[in-house]
């Protein structure tokens, strides 16, 4: 099929690239925008694992706000100055670092949930949590923030005055050195690294006290199939991310390796989406896997949106008694 006259192909990949990551970016924002309602809304859900994941849903509300529309003006260029788009390029790194860790911090709470489950309360408590969050989003910005000052590519673009322009691509302003060691050797390869063992282990100490039926109680075990399936819903959430991310670092580690290996347009911006898309799945994964969250997010539908009033449901929003098992039941 030919294209319409007067518009280049690398036009219409372009126009393409827009009209993907503008779906992307209004999905990401509605579906965890709802992530932070129904958390909010249902006392139930109030907790150190959702704080966790409240924390993750805003990291992927700014990818649809911030990281998409920016990630749309670098890759199709504009002039502005070195420091100016060094900052801008900085920011997505930030949000993706937050995402990162946030996930990270999820997978050290469920470990902790069930290999000291008898001190877990005292140790884990809403305080830390809030605390945990915050330390996770400095870091973020500590080591998003890196190439500004220094390791960057201003040297390599020879005498650029501060008052100079360029054509703003991440590629100019980014090192890959910068990219592949630190970026994702460093902070994305070795914490996915750290979430895959401590799932592997949280499965091994679940599956090992299911098989002891003899000593458990009903409820106990009960309990253990109730973690055992939040467990394998965050872990889905683990495994997503490492898919949808890993195309573009892989790309990143090409570009730095085999600079003579040339990386069509095509190719790179299936990689830059997928990244984004990530941000708009998780919130399909709460609603389809965790009851509680989907229940609760069905009775906002209902009530808000076709404006029907809320059916009694076996699963209510939140009561005091269920609020205490919060744990137990999601």
């Amino acid at each position: 099929m030919s294209s319409s006259p007067g518009i280049k192909p690398q036009e219409n990949v372009d126009m393409m690239y827009i009209s993907i990551e503008t779906a992307i970016a209004l999905a990401s924002v509605l579906g965890n925008v709802l992530v932070v309602v129904v958390v909010c809304v249902n006392r139930a859900l109030r907790n150190t694992t959702f704080c966790f994941i409240v924390s993750l849903a805003v990291a992927d509300i700014a990818v649809g706000v911030l990281v998409i529309p920016l990630a749309i003006i670098i890759n199709l260029g504009f002039h502005t100055q070195f420091y100016t788009c060094l900052f801008l390029s900085c920011l997505l790194l930030i949000i993706t670092q937050g995402s990162i860790l946030s996930l990270l911090a999820i997978a050290i709470d469920r470990y902790l949930r069930v290999k000291i489950p008898t001190k877990y309360n005292t140790i884990v408590t809403m305080r830390r949590a809030y605390v945990v969050v915050f330390l996770c989003w400095i870091l973020s910005f500590l080591t998003g923030l890196v190439p500004m000052i220094g390791w960057n590519n201003r040297d390599a673009l020879g005498n650029l005055s501060s008052s100079s322009d360029i054509v703003c691509a991440f590629t100019t302003v980014m090192r890959m050195d910068y990219m592949v060691y630190f970026n994702f050797f460093g902070w994305v390869v070795v914490p996915l690294s750290i979430m895959i063992a401590l799932y592997a282990e949280i499965f091994r100490v679940i599956r090992r006290q299911l098989n002891k039926r003899a000593e458990a109680t009903s409820d106990h075990d009960r309990y253990l199939r109730k973690e055992l399936k939040l467990a394998k819903s965050l872990a889905l959430v683990v495994f997503l991310f490492a898919v949808c991310w890993l195309p573009i670092h892989i790309m990143n580690c090409m570009t730095y390796f085999c600079p003579e290996c040339g990386i069509p347009k095509f190719a790179m911006y299936t990689g830059i989406f997928m990244s984004h898309v990530n941000s708009a799945l998780n919130p399909m994964v709460y609603a389809f896997r965790i009851e509680r969250f989907r229940v609760t997010l069905i009775q906002i539908t209902r009530r808000c949106m076709l404006c029907k009033p809320t059916e009694p449901t076996p699963c209510p929003i939140s009561t005091p008694a269920l609020a205490e098992k919060a744990d137990v039941n999601i």
